[in-house]
């Protein structure tokens, strides 16, 4: 199956790498195109076999064809791939603000759009997935299997993208830096060395993790699990609800806020209002 990226920057490049690795894709099957072209070069430099070529090429001859642009970007990408995209194709785009609707609308092919995070370069973390109106079911199975190599799907309703994408992809950035923080203040408060800081709580994040998806702990069972009414982790927690607060809630009403600006945005630029 020929598989076509059109977009190779740090999401598009980590899917193609991710895919590779996971041995879901070979080299010598994918076309990638890209605006700045030594960001596909890379791509190709790194596995042997991969092509390089041009946003219509790749559109023309991809089976499966993987937008992987900035929604500024969309309109000029649509225009140029249009005329060589044919009804047994799919496209997978990775753009929240670009509705499945408006990719039907304005290409004759099947649509889907996925939400990765940079946690499937790890073959982890969730994968958001939302299916369009035109997939057959041998398409969504085809799907579903390409997909589940790189991280655990998670089907989801496309009204709920943003309060999904909040926590599956925008997350690795806010609980790296809590992590940050956490080392920080060990670093301050003891000495410890910040490397070890960050490796001890790093570890503890992936086995905190492990034990809520795997042992069947709820986040209420684990607080209790470690928390000992009186005892040092219970104190901690009063003082960290404390400060913490709202934080959360306000990052995001701030997500929310940006994501129909975008939202209003991308419709403006693909469906223009008439003068």
């Amino acid at each position: 199956m020929k598989v076509g990226f059109i977009g190779a920057g740090s999401m598009g490049s980590l899917l193609v790498e991710a895919f590779i690795r996971a041995g879901a894709m070979r080299p010598g099957d994918i076309a990638v195109s890209s605006r700045t072209h030594a960001r596909a070069e890379a791509l190709a430099n790194r596995f042997s076999g991969l092509c390089v070529t041009s946003n219509a090429e790749v559109a023309k001859q991809a089976h499966l064809l993987f937008l992987c642009v900035k929604p500024v970007d969309y309109r000029d990408v649509l225009h140029e791939i249009a005329p060589g995209v044919r009804p047994e194709q799919i496209v997978v785009s990775i753009t929240s603000p670009v509705k499945l609707a408006q990719l039907e609308k304005l290409l004759p092919c099947k649509a889907v759009k996925i939400i990765p995070s940079i946690a499937n370069a790890a073959h982890a973390g969730a994968l958001l997935l939302m299916w369009g109106t035109r997939l057959e079911n041998g398409d969504r199975e085809l799907l579903t299997a390409l997909f589940s190599k790189i991280g655990r799907i998670a089907e989801i309703s496309e009204d709920d993208v943003r309060a999904a994408s909040d926590i599956s992809s925008c997350g690795p950035a806010f609980f790296a830096y809590l992590i940050d923080a956490f080392a920080d203040a060990a670093v301050t408060q003891s000495g410890l060395e910040r490397q070890t800081a960050i490796a001890l709580a790093s570890e503890m994040l992936l086995g905190t993790a492990r034990l809520l998806i795997e042992h069947g702990f709820s986040t209420a069972e684990l607080q209790s699990r470690v928390s000992v009414p009186g005892g040092i982790t219970a104190a901690a927690l009063e003082t960290l609800q404390a400060h913490l607060g709202d934080a959360f809630k306000a990052v995001l009403r701030v997500t929310h806020a940006k994501f129909a600006e975008d939202l209003e945005k991308v419709e403006r630029m693909l469906f223009p209002p008439s003068p």
